[in-house]
This record gives structure tokens, C-alpha cells and sequence, in this order.
């Protein structure tokens, strides 16, 4: 991620998002930021194939944003409620931009008839990304101070709660700036504006900061006569500076030419009957004043007096020309249609679009961006961010996982959604009836990265390496023999003779049952003190690491020490860089007893045996999670108020609270994940889902490298 990501959110309808979006990539480009765009979720216009904000920078800038994902998918992803790997689709276009540029400017959606959940969709944005959260609204013409307060407080009541985490700024757009004005006391300009407003709402309340007041300008909305002609498919009579006039106003003309002079203004589109030779005579005469008139259109199904354009034609040549166009169509008929014109930017308009966002620019607090910009922002690994990077590492050297309860539902779906995705070779141990049933009866078709192996006349070459593996145990022939009907013992002597890369266990069978023929035959890492265990918790905004959950019951200081290291080192593995709390019903001595000094003693340990990781405790959970929390109760610590791995002093503990997280949170749960052994072998809930499953199989493949 960079330093800073931006998401522009709509509140509101017509707020000018893009607008406003691609003015504060020129603001900041003006700071000497260097700045990137991306529109993550397509929503082109009716008609249209690509997203014109992309297309406006494309035009004006050096910028070349990645390509939205199609609208269509967010669509289908929409009524499926498949939001979390339609992120993770998201977080993989985004991925470059962190190395190109300090600062993205993420544009949200707009609700619309088509997309009407785009709150939602632009809150998962917001976490996905980590962004700040930067909200476009306008107010209603001629608004007062107290009825934009009771907008924007109206407004933030509605949000998410994800948006209201750092401070949220606003951007007004299109306002009454002279009404604005009179009510402060203060004049139109926004440097004038934007404090005298920004400190009347402050003392309302505090908890958003308008940093931008953009006016309504008319002009900004004026169209060229090149964009009218295309609308109207009229015949051009005379070219002129057809991409140079604009529309700022329609005069329907039909008077005789004293009622009319006052429409002989510049940027006035005359729209006149092709007969009236008088109204003619009188744009050139027009011309001649220079008055530059957008253009003339002349209607109805008669051809304009050819002798008066010829008289005329020296006039309406001055100044780059007058546009003269005819159409079949009456004057009421071209009015109409002149009104319903699209106001949105055509891409071709390079000149408008430079205004609109010189105009952004121009009007947005710079103190607030240049400080944004300067402050650090804690680094917050999302779940989707999280799940493309495991993704992607296990795409990048394919592993094979052996999936001993081959012929169980959930793990057969797993197993064909990552042979999919590319991210492991799956093979599937039991039967090869029962299992191509399961598929079958699933609808399910096995891809060639999915292999069935049928245990029954494989089991006897593993005889001979079990025996010698146990052989300091005592195990007999027939004992082995035994073992070696149970599928997980079967698989775990795959994995022992390196015929497989890892193992994912426990759909079906307990903990113990996955984890004691590990423990026997793969045995420990030789830098391990213990096997122990981590949950990578998917909560909506970051991913914390959980550990031990699912191994020791009740380990000693020791122990707990080396499960911190481990802890740690796994998540570092995995992308997140860790902030490691010790957790007790303590904090940092504020109560006493036995258990407390256990985890005193482990915090001490750990420190000594790597000094460079960031671990405090004890701590409360509250205190490790919670800010306001951690000044009071420890303010001193570097851990307390940031913690993402938290190390639990007993087995009761550690998994009462991640099932009590996992369950009321309704959060994905991946793990647990095994450490500690040589060789990766990781178990999985009974309660498991398909998604647990195969993020599972995909930390294994990783582990795995």
C-alpha cells in the first residue's frame, strides 16, 4: 500500500463525483505529489464501454490508470453477495500503483438504478484499501450554514462506521457561493469561504472537516457546437470555430429583431427558423460588433435564402467564425432536445475538462492535503489484500496438497475452486467412486490440477518407512498396518516422503486426529521449543493473528515465548507486519497472580531472544486494540492501542475468544496454522466452509515455499 490512499464517495445524487475526483488529482500534483488514479469498480454511462475519469486524466496528464473491473461483474458479484473476492479482484489491479506513485486517488460508485447498493460497495472499497475517506455532497441552492450542518450531520448519521474511523473531510460542490457568503458575513471567494465556514461547523461539531468549497459555475456546464452538432446531426452551412464556441445560453428566436437584440450576446446559441433572412442579417451584424455568438441554428425543412449567406458570409467569418448549421427539425423541437443535452464532459473536450479540474483545484484546502499527505497512517492489512497476497505468493511456485478427507463435500469444492485459481495442485485421498459421486452430485467438474488416489493399493509401500520412522517406539507390522488405513496417517507418510508439499486436515476428523501423526512423523523444526498454532482473523478492516488457539493447553512461560516468536514470524510471512501483545486479565502489572507473571516472564523471554520485535505485555485485549483505551491504562506502550497478533496464555483462552469472534463477528477465520514443524501440515474447523477450506490449502502452499 502507499503512504496514503484517497476514496472519493458520493452523498447524494449529481454531486459531480468525477469532477471533483479528478481536481484533487491536480491539486495534489500541484503540491509536488506524485500522485495515481484508479476507478477500481466500472460504472460507465449509458452507451458508453470505458469510465471517463480514467479517460479525462488520459487526456490531460501523463497518468494511465489501471483498467476498472467491467460493470457487469460488479453486477453479477452484487447478486451473488460476493463482495469479498470481487475486493480481492480490486486489491489485484491496485497492486502496482503503490510502486509508481506516493499517493492513489481512488473514485468511488454512484448509487443508480442498476447499482443500488454502491454504499456498500464503496465502504468495502474503503477497507479494502485502507483509504481516507474523502465525501463529495452539494447543497441546495441558496443553503445557509445551519442547513448545510444539518446536511452533513444528517449525512454522517447514515454512514458506515468504517467511514467515520479517521476523521472523514467533505467536499461541497456546485454551491451558492454568493448566498453562502452573505449568510458568513464574508466574501464568494473560497480562501475566504472555506475558514469562515469550516470554523461555524466546528462548533457545531467536530467530527468531519470541510476542506473544499467548489461554486456553481454555469460556464463550467457550456458545451461546445461541435458536441450540439454531433447531438443533432444537422449539415454544417458554415464550420467556423466550432470547437472553440461555447453554449452558455439557447435564445429561441421567432420575434421580429428590435424583441430579439438582447440574445445577440456572446456565447449565445441562436436558434432561429431557416426562413427569418432578418434574424440572419442581424448574428452577422452581430459578428461584425464582436459579438461572438456560440452559433446559429436554422431550422424547419427549408434551406436558408443562399443569396443572404453569401452576403453575410464575410461576417460571420470574423473572429474564427460563427457556426451556422440547418436542421429538418422545428425551433421547438431543437430547443427541446438543446435542453436535454448530457452536461457531462465529453473526453474529447480537453480545454473544459483542464477547467473543471483547474477549478477542484483551486478551491480545495492545500494545508489539508500537504498535512494528510505528511502524516503517517497505520498500516492496516485488509482481508481482500490479505487473500490476494496468499493468492498470489501460492500461484508463484504450485504446490501439492494432499487432502486426506478426499471424498468429503466441502473439501472436494475447495480443492476445484483452487485448482481454478491456480493456487494448488490438490490431490484427494479415498475412494474414486464415492469421491467422483461427491463431485457429481455437486455439480462439480474435476480440472486436471485436482488428482484422485485411491489409497487401498498404495498403503503397503509405506510400511517400511513408518516402521522405520517408529521403529524407537516400538511400532509392530501389524499396528503399522493398522495406521495405515487411517487416510491421515496415509497422507501424512505422503508428506514424510516428500511425494506432497503439505497437508489439510479436519473437515471431518479433531484436532488431535490431524495433529498426532504430525507430531510423530513429520516432528519438529529443529529452532522449535513447540508445535503451536495461529488463526489469521479476517475482521471487516484488518486481519489480526491469533495464537495458540488449538494446540497447548496450558503452556509455560517458555513455551508461551517461542509461540510469540513463531506467531510473529508468521505473520510476517504473510505480509503483515507484527505488533505482538501478550494478553492477559492484566495489564502491564496492574493486577497480580500466578497466570499474570506467566505471561510477564514470556513477554521478558521473548524480548531477549529477538530484540528487534515490537511485543509489550501484559496486556487486556482492550488495551492492546483500543486507543482511547491504551492512553489510560498505557500510554507509555508502543504496543497497546496498534496490536495485530495477540498471544493467549492458555488453550481456554485462546479458543473461546477466536470462536467467540469468529461466530459474533461473522468474520472468516483461516487456520488454525501449525507451526513449528518441519514440514507444513495445517487442520481446519469441522465447522469449516468452502472459503475456509480453501484459504487453508493456499496458506499451506505458501507455507510450503
Amino acid at each position: 500500500m502507499p503512504q496514503h490512499t484517497f476514496l472519493t464517495v458520493p452523498v447524494g445524487r449529481n454531486v459531480g463525483l468525477t469532477s471533483v475526483s479528478i481536481g484533487l488529482v491536480r491539486a495534489l500534483d500541484r503540491l509536488g505529489v506524485d500522485v495515481g488514479f484508479f476507478k477500481a469498480l466500472g460504472q460507465p454511462h449509458p452507451g458508453e464501454d470505458y469510465d471517463r475519469s480514467s479517460a479525462y486524466l488520459e487526456a490531460t496528464t501523463t497518468l494511465t490508470p489501471p483498467e476498472p473491473i467491467p460493470h457487469q461483474t460488479v453486477r453479477h458479484a452484487m447478486s451473488k453477495d460476493d463482495i469479498d473476492d470481487l475486493m480481492e479482484e480490486v486489491v489485484s489491479r491496485y497492486e502496482p500503483l503503490p510502486r509508481k506513485h506516493d499517493v492513489v486517488l481512488v473514485e468511488g460508485l454512484v448509487n443508480s438504478h442498476d447499482l443500488p447498493n454502491a454504499t456498500k460497495l464503496n465502504a468495502a472499497l474503503a477497507r479494502a484499501l485502507n483509504a481516507e475517506v474523502v465525501l463529495v455532497t452539494r447543497p441546495e441552492e441558496g443553503d445557509t450554514v445551519a442547513a448545510i450542518a444539518d446536511q452533513l450531520d444528517h449525512i454522517l448519521r447514515q454512514l458506515p462506521d468504517h467511514f467515520r474511523r479517521i476523521k472523514p473531510a467533505v467536499m461541497l460542490n456546485h454551491v451558492d457561493a454568493a448566498a453562502l457568503a452573505a449568510d458568513l458575513g464574508t466574501t464568494s471567494d473560497t480562501p475566504s469561504l472555506l475558514p469562515a465556514l469550516s470554523a461555524r461547523l466546528a462548533a457545531k461539531r467536530g467530527d468531519y472537516e470541510v476542506i473544499g468549497i467548489i461554486p456553481d459555475n454555469p460556464d463550467l456546464a457550456a458545451p461546445r457546437m461541435c458536441d450540439v452538432v454531433d447531438l443533432l446531426g444537422g449539415s454544417v452551412l458554415m464550420a467556423g470555430d466550432m470547437t472553440g464556441r461555447r453554449i452558455k445560453k439557447i435564445s429561441l428566436c421567432a420575434r421580429s429583431v428590435p424583441n430579439m437584440l438582447g440574445a445577440l450576446r456572446s456565447g449565445n446559441l441562436i436558434v432561429t427558423p431557416s426562413d427569418r433572412s432578418d434574424i440572419i442579417f442581424a448574428a452577422a451584424h452581430a459578428a461584425t460588433r464582436s459579438i461572438q455568438l456560440a452559433g446559429l441554428i436554422l431550422t424547419s425543412d427549408m434551406e436558408p435564402d443562399a443569396r443572404v449567406l453569401r452576403f453575410c458570409q464575410d461576417a460571420f467569418e470574423l473572429d474564427g467564425g460563427t457556426p451556422l448549421i440547418c436542421v429538418p427539425d422545428t425551433s421547438f423541437e431543437i430547443a427541446k432536445r438543446l435542453h436535454e443535452l448530457n452536461p457531462e464532459l465529453p473526453v474529447q473536450d480537453v480545454e473544459r475538462i483542464g477547467q473543471v479540474m483547474d477549478t477542484v483545484a483551486r478551491s480545495t484546502d492545500a494545508n489539508w492535503l500537504r498535512e494528510r499527505c505528511a502524516t503517517h497512517v497505520a498500516k492496516r492489512l485488509s482481508p481482500p489484500a490479505f487473500r490476494h497476497r496468499i493468492a498470489k505468493t501460492a500461484r508463484a511456485h504450485l504446490k501439492r496438497i494432499v487432502l486426506p478427507e478426499g471424498d468429503e463435500p466441502r473439501t472436494v469444492q475447495a480443492a476445484v475452486r483452487c485448482a481454478e485459481r491456480g493456487i494448488a495442485k490438490c490431490v484427494l485421498v479415498g475412494d474414486p467412486d464415492q469421491i467422483l459421486e461427491v463431485a457429481r452430485v455437486n455439480n462439480l467438474r474435476l480440472p486436471p490440477l485436482v488428482e484422485i488416489l485411491d489409497p487401498t493399493p498404495e498403503r503397503d509401500r509405506f510400511l517400511e518407512p513408518l516402521l522405520e520412522l517408529r521403529k524407537k517406539k516400538g511400532l509392530t507390522e501389524l499396528a503399522a498396518r493398522e495406521a495405515l488405513r487411517d487416510n491421515v496417517v496415509f497422507a501424512t507418510m505422503m508428506l514424510a516422503m516428500d511425494e506432497v508439499d503439505g497437508l489439510v486436515s479436519g473437515a471431518v476428523h479433531s484436532t488431535a486426529d490431524t495433529i498426532r501423526p504430525a507430531l510423530q512423523l513429520i516432528r519438529t523444526a529443529p529452532a522449535a521449543k513447540a508445535v503451536s498454532s495461529v488463526f489469521f482473523m479476517c475482521l471487516p478492516d484488518q486481519v489480526l493473528v491469533y495464537g495458540d488457539c488449538a494446540v497447548n493447553p496450558d503452556p509455560d512461560a517458555e513455551t508461551l515465548a517461542d509461540i510469540a516468536i513463531q506467531s510473529a514470524n508468521s505473520a510476517k510471512a504473510f505480509g503483515i507486519d507484527p505488533i505482538v501483545a501478550m494478553i492477559s486479565y492484566s495489564t502491564l502489572g496492574s493486577g497480580a497472580g500466578s497466570e499474570v507473571e506467566k505471561v510477564r516472564q514470556a513477554t521478558e523471554l521473548a524480548k531477549q531472544r529477538a530484540p528487534e520485535l515490537i511485543i509489550d505485555g501484559p496486556l487486556q485485549y482492550d488495551a492492546a486494540t483500543i486507543a482511547e483505551v491504551a492512553k489510560t491504562k498505557a500510554p507509555d506502550s508502543k504496543v497497546a492501542g496498534r496490536a495485530n497478533v495477540f498471544i493467549f496464555p492458555d488453550l481456554n483462552t485462546g479458543n473461546t475468544t477466536y470462536k467467540a469472534v469468529q461466530r459474533s463477528a461473522n468474520v472468516i477465520s483461516m487456520g488454525p496454522m501449525l507451526q513449528g514443524l518441519r514440514k507444513p501440515v495445517n487442520d481446519l474447523s469441522r465447522g469449516a466452509s468452502v472459503e475456509d477450506i480453501l484459504y487453508t490449502i493456499a496458506l499451506t502452499a505458501v507455507q510450503a515455499q
